[in-house]
């Protein structure tokens, strides 16, 4: 009731009855206060800061090893080196918190902004490839708590759960609400952060439909994200994200978004494979200039080079991959 009379400003309380209109305030307030901070719709938190860059990777290292031997792969991979990207936060971070501050802390020294993929909900994947996470709900959402606290107050991106809303029929019917609920509830903490800007995973174009995919946002608490995230480690070309998200924004009333652009610079494969398909290339290096008002940046979320999977050949899933990453690399090169 208290929702539906403050939606209405043009009503006026009768001036015959000031204990309800007193009463109807305080509720208000009341309310306002238990809720989450508002959403930072305002301010784009790409524009404030440059990413943050990694002075030690898996693609340096690599390059390092091949300098001698293999000098056009070593330049191939340190194309990769030189770009920010996100660092993945799992059950297998020890001791995430301090994992979390340590990288925060770099960032605010370099005057730089981190992002962090918050990927650990309990029945991760499905038991597909990824399977794993939290070992239950209380326990993912202490997770949270702990990279909620590494941050503080500092400036940081977190992009919450890629897959966790799109794939959510995967789930029987009570799992779907605990889900919704724990991820409604990690955007709620991290938001509260001064520093933190939450964006909210919403799969890929060829995934979920953008009116579903806007509703299941809405009840995972989008509104009190910063936005949403689209084509978090897959490979949909560019002006299909765009698109795709500008759909899902419409229905949601405007909310801003990021596209994952590491492995899309040449669209997906034919047959639509996910799992480290052949012949892809790295995509757009990020960047908060995209040409689209909604599209907050295009961010390298997947750390290009990590395999998918065991499959095409490739290693454990995030194990970085030399020669898939070369392969992403020159065929980028290859586009120029």
């Amino acid at each position: 009731m208290v929702a539906l009379l403050s939606q209405r400003p043009n009503r006026r309380v009768p001036r015959c009855r000031p204990a309800l209109a007193a009463l109807l305030a305080s509720l208000t307030v009341a309310a306002n206060a238990a809720g989450a901070p508002p959403p930072q719709r305002g301010t784009n938190p790409f524009l404030a800061a440059p990413l943050y860059v990694e002075n030690d990777t898996p693609a340096t290292r690599a390059a390092d090893a091949r300098r001698g031997d293999d000098p056009d792969g070593a330049r191939a991979l340190d194309v990769i080196a030189a770009n920010p990207q996100a660092m993945w936060l799992t059950g297998a971070t020890t001791d995430v918190r301090r994992s979390v501050e340590r990288r925060a802390m770099e960032a605010a020294r370099a005057a730089a902004l981190p992002v962090f993929v918050a990927y650990n909900l309990p029945g991760r994947d499905c038991g597909g490839h990824s399977r794993g996470g939290a070992g239950g709900l209380s326990a993912y959402r202490s997770w949270v708590d702990a990279i909620a606290s590494g941050i503080g107050s500092r400036p940081a991106v977190v992009i919450v759960e890629p897959d966790g809303l799109a794939g959510l029929q995967c789930l029987p019917p009570a799992d779907r609400r605990g889900r919704l609920a724990v991820i409604s509830r990690a955007v709620r903490r991290l938001a509260a952060n001064p520093g933190t800007s939450v964006y909210l995973d919403a799969g890929h174009a060829g995934w979920v439909k953008p009116r579903e995919m806007a509703r299941r946002l809405s009840r995972a608490g989008v509104a009190r994200a910063r936005g949403f995230a689209v084509n978090v480690a897959n490979f949909r070309a560019t002006t299909e994200s765009i698109s795709h998200g500008r759909r899902i924004s419409a229905a949601l009333g405007g909310v801003p978004f990021v596209i994952d652009t590491s492995r899309n610079g040449v669209g997906p494969a034919a047959d639509g494979s996910w799992c480290n398909p052949p012949g892809r290339a790295l995509g757009p290096t990020p960047t908060a200039n995209t040409g689209d008002p909604l599209v907050d940046a295009f961010v390298w979320v997947k750390r290009p080079g990590e395999s998918d999977g065991t499959c095409e050949g490739g290693p454990d899933p995030g194990t970085f991959w030399p020669d898939y990453a070369i392969g992403l690399a020159q065929r980028l090169a290859e586009l120029r």
